[in-house]
């Protein structure tokens, strides 16, 4: 026999669960939209084009607002989608089937649309699902009071014309790049367009959706990761070559050379050598003849110095150790010799 404690556990389980069905089947149904919800969405749509109070009252009068948990399916693949949904909160995510594969066509997030397109301009079935990749707060309204909306009021036509040039732009660029761009490409794609996307959604959702394989999606982000370190660390490099140059104006000194300037800056010849090469496009003595031929121009346009120096003496002061050195890294560098640019200069 059973006991009486076993029927209360058991009456107490099944509390719980019809409660648990209860707040369930309450967070999927529709619930009449609030009015800051509604303003939410006008507000957005109004960004395009002002819309009428008369369609204001209808919109309030019809749109209502769905909570979704993570993993819900909104409208299944070839069902009727019967809302275009505004996302408060979360993200959607449109998935089709081809050969047994799923395949995520896009991902959208607060402040986007999602609706079936076929199903906005008439009764055809979804070729995609909607599925909720995060939990998610919607407002919505039901796509046979849109159309009677379209049919009444021309704004709303030039609004979803806006809109959806819009998308069938980003649609465009984004078919292209998945169709002809390399896998490093299509992801330095995703995270310019879609910044924030990579750090809060499913890593194999976005592989998908970029038709890459979730670990090439991983070796690609710790190869971009990689990169960026590294040109973060040439970056304060060339600082601290640049800072030591200025600062401490070393290119003043006619005995420098690649040896003694890499030392002073705890670098080896050959790291020196490279950086000047790809960073500045330019070798040692071109790179430090930039900084004397920069100085040299500061104190010509000094007032009067002209009338007290001559231009050879202000060279030798800015680190050029001879005459023809000068002369030949001066036309190299600025295009035309000292005393043209002093005419030209008027000085």
């Amino acid at each position: 026999m059973y006991s009486q404690k076993y029927f209360f556990d058991i009456f107490g389980l099944l509390i719980i669960l019809k409660s648990f069905i209860s707040l369930l089947t309450k967070q999927l149904s529709p619930r009449r939209a609030t009015k800051p919800d509604s303003d939410l969405v006008l507000d957005f749509l109004s960004r395009v084009y002002p819309i009428s109070d008369q369609l204001k009252k209808e919109a309030y009068a019809n749109m209502v607002t769905f909570e979704f948990p993570k993993g819900h399916v909104l409208v299944k693949e070839y069902a009727i989608c019967q809302y275009v949904y505004f996302i408060k909160k979360g993200a959607l995510m449109g998935c089709t089937t081809h050969k047994k594969k799923h395949i995520v066509t896009y991902i959208s997030v607060e402040n986007e649309f999602v609706s079936s397109i076929s199903g906005l301009y008439g009764n055809g079935a979804s070729k995609e699902a909607i599925i909720a990749v995060e939990d998610v707060s919607l407002v919505a309204i039901p796509v046979n009071v849109l159309q009677g909306f379209f049919l009444r009021y021309f704004e709303l036509n030039f609004i979803f014309r806006v809109m959806l040039e819009q998308y069938y732009m980003d649609a465009q660029e984004r078919a292209h790049i998945v169709r002809v761009g390399s896998a490093k490409e299509r992801y330095l794609y995703f995270i310019q367009t879609k910044p924030g996307y990579m750090e809060r959604l499913p890593l194999e959702f976005v592989a998908s959706l970029l038709d890459m394989k979730p670990l090439t999606l991983v070796k690609i982000q710790k190869q971009y990761a990689l990169s960026l370190k590294k040109d973060k660390e040439m970056e304060q490099l060339c600082k601290q070559i640049e800072r030591h140059m200025t600062e401490k104006q070393a290119f003043k000194d006619k005995n420098l050379n690649l040896k003694s300037l890499s030392e002073a800056l705890g670098l080896s010849p050959h790291k020196l050598s490279s950086i000047l090469n790809n960073q500045y496009q330019q070798n040692f003595m071109d790179f430090v003849n930039t900084y004397r031929i920069a100085d040299l121009k500061e104190q010509i346009a000094k007032p009067g110095f002209m009338q007290s120096y001559t231009i050879e003496t202000l060279a030798h002061d800015a680190g050029f150790a001879s005459r023809s050195a000068f002369y030949n890294s001066f036309k190299k560098l600025v295009g035309q010799s000292p005393s043209a640019y002093v005419k030209n200069q008027g000085y």
